[in-house]
Order: structure tokens, then sequence, then C-alpha cells
């Protein structure tokens, strides 16, 4: 980020951003492993993707960090401690029942006073997060919405028509979409919209800024980014990692 004015307070823009992560979830579809470790701990080669994680956000500037947590959040909070060994300042809260993917922002509305980074804690991506935190700020944006390019490809013939009468035949269409990759910069004037209390997703969040006509922008990632969100997904993450560490870009 660049160095705030000597002639007066920091811009949004020159502020580091903080980041909130979720790491709360029980990670259903990863089990049995699950049962033993949480999610985000789940190893990349020898590290734990959360820390992994952390020191992709401290390489772009964000070295104040929120871990909201739930499930075994004594594995995680035993682990990192207070952050330093990876260069950031940690911060816990925890989710005395779970709240979704951004319920946990209610513990924290008076310690969030910039824009800032919310994501899930078991991502494995290599971001440009300084770019993503410029894109937003430059936008005037209430809330930006990270995507990643994603092809939906139909295991089956398709037929178009015209009130019944058929117009063309598609074998095995695929069609572009841009998924929602769990990583957003929120302003904190946004959380104004959200219940006080109980479950929130961020889902919900995004649609509240909108309701609202609060500005909302999606930002294309273009880098390496990949959900844990089950054992496929966590074996290739691994297989993606080696690559990096043998020189070859995935």
């Amino acid at each position: 980020m660049s160095t705030p004015n000597a002639g007066g307070p920091a811009t949004d823009a020159e502020r580091p951003p903080q980041a909130v992560l979720m790491c709360g979830g029980l990670g259903t579809r990863l089990r049995p492993w699950s049962y033993v470790i949480p999610k985000p701990m789940f190893p990349i080669g020898e590290r734990p993707i959360l820390e992994l994680l952390l020191e992709r956000l401290r390489l772009h500037g964000i070295r104040e960090v929120f871990l909201s947590l739930g499930y075994k959040a004594e594995y995680i909070e035993s682990f990192f401690k207070d952050g330093a060994h990876v260069g950031v300042k940690l911060h816990y809260v925890r989710e005395e029942t779970p709240l979704g993917t951004a319920g946990a922002l209610n513990l924290l509305r008076e310690r969030l006073t910039a824009p800032f980074f919310m994501m899930n804690g078991d991502l494995l991506t290599r971001l440009d997060f300084r770019r993503m935190f410029a894109f937003h700020v430059e936008r005037g944006a209430a809330l930006t919405v990270g995507t990643k390019a994603y092809t939906v490809q139909v295991p089956y013939g398709v037929v178009e028509d015209d009130a019944g009468r058929v117009t063309g035949l598609r074998e095995k269409p695929s069609y572009p979409v841009n998924i929602n990759a769990g990583i957003y910069v929120i302003d904190p004037a946004t959380l104004d919209l959200m219940p006080h209390a109980g479950r929130v997703d961020a889902t919900q969040l995004v649609q509240l800024a909108m309701d609202a006509g609060r500005p909302v922008y999606r930002y294309a990632i273009e880098e390496y980014w990949m959900d844990i969100g089950q054992f496929e997904d966590y074996n290739k993450a691994n297989a993606d990692a080696q690559a990096w560490h043998d020189g070859d870009e995935p």
C-alpha cells in the first residue's frame, strides 16, 4: 500500500487493510479427516492451508487479521498464537453457535474501521490482494466480490427450440460463468445493513447492499484459486503446490 500522507490522516487507499478469515466450519465433506483436525489446518505439503493464506496476506501488506473460530478452535489458536511466526497480528473471536459466512462480523463491528477483506480460511490462492483492494477503493464500492471464471459442461446434447419447433442441436455444450470465489472487500458502513445478531451469510450481505442501492462490484480473479471443499480439490491443491515448489506454475 502507499505511504500515508504526512500532512493528514491516511485515506482508504493508503491505510493497510485488515482481513477477517472465517475458520469455524465443520468440514463435513472432508470427513473422516476433519473429525481430527479443522479444515483450515489441512496440510498443503507440510504446512497448513491457513498458514499459506496468512503468508499471502502478509506479502500484500495485510498485517492485522481476525480469525473467526468455532469447530476445534483450540487447535488453530494453539498453533498460530499471536501470529508472530507468520508475520501478522492475529485476533480471535469465537462463534458460540454457527453464524454463517458473515455473521461473525457482528462480533467485530467496532474493530473494523476501514475497508477490509473477508474470506474463508481454507482457500489456496495466489491472488494479488493489493490489486483487488485498489480496485475496490478506486470504484468507491460498498462491497466487492471476487469471482473466478468457470466453465459448466453439460453432459448431454441440448435441444434448442422456439415455441416447441426445434431450431438447433448442441452436443454437450459448455457455458462460461463467473463463480463466487469467497473473497470480498467490504466497506465497514455496509455492516449497518446487517441484522445485529444471528446467522448471516456473505451472499445475504451482498444482496442487502444491492437492495439498498449501494455500489457492488465484481473483481475477476485471474490468478490461481482453489476452494478446498472436497478431497478431489484437496488432492489437486497439493499437486499444484508441489508444482510451485518445483518452479512449474500451474
